[in-house]
């Protein structure tokens, strides 16, 4: 069982910082200990990856025109394989509730937790894409383009992701029930993030599409903390 930060009302105006950290390196550290939580979300989007050649044919050009939308559908897929699991293991072993008690307040908690979700997912997803690229002969100039937006949408998916987990948390098969409420939240990341590869490989300046995802990631970081702090005091109930 994970050892929790507890909070103090003497504590000084750092103890969020310490809090915050406290929680995110123990997060980091339990998931290291257990390497599937890493490698499937891995696993799972290059065989995606590799798969598509088979079944649309290795021509590059067909495979450059679909490669943006495969990327992002991929990557979000990969994510949301990887969500099921951010609370459900502290629930299992009783330390969640013990979360939900003693961290308060409970959003520092929960942001760090979700950090943590993105640090092991998101971010090595974001850091292979270049090789996804090169399977699917994305051309070289978009490359960087396909990093920006994972950079930007992938803490999104994380966010959105955890406030669906944190309601199923104690629903036994909620992997479904999860996937049928995030995935409508997941549309307007996945259009920006593949509509501005699109439009980088016609030729044109993706930055509206990339100034979208910027500010639907700041209202996210803003906002879903809180709502999943609160989903997960009904999940728990439940």
């Amino acid at each position: 069982m994970s050892t929790l930060v507890g909070t103090d009302d003497s504590a000084p105006q750092g103890h969020l910082w310490r809090l915050f950290s406290g929680q995110l390196r123990r997060d980091l550290l339990a998931a290291v200990r257990a390497p599937g939580e890493l490698v499937n979300p891995l696993m799972f989007y290059l065989i995606g990856i590799a798969l598509f050649p088979m079944g649309v044919g290795p021509g590059p050009n067909t495979l450059a025109l679909i490669a943006a939308g495969v990327l992002w559908v991929l990557a979000l897929l990969a994510i949301l394989l990887a969500m099921d699991g951010m609370f459900r293991r502290d629930y299992d072993d009783g330390t969640l509730e013990q979360f939900n008690l003693h961290m308060q307040p409970l959003f520092v908690g929960v942001l760090a937790k979700t950090l943590a979700h993105w640090l092991m997912t998101g971010l090595p997803l974001t850091l292979i894409a270049p090789l996804a690229a090169l399977w699917l002969y994305l051309p070289s100039h978009a490359v960087g383009t396909l990093m920006l937006t994972l950079l930007l949408g992938t803490p999104v998916l994380s966010l959105l992701g955890g406030m669906g987990a944190a309601l199923t948390v104690s629903l036994r098969r909620g992997g479904l029930l999860l996937a049928l409420m995030i995935l409508p939240l997941y549309v307007p990341v996945l259009i920006m993030g593949a509509g501005a590869i699109t439009v980088v490989t016609d030729g044109l300046d993706p930055a509206a599409q990339i100034k979208w995802l910027a500010a639907i990631l700041a209202l996210a970081c803003t906002l879903v903390p809180f709502a999943t702090a609160a989903a997960l005091r009904i999940g728990m109930e439940q």
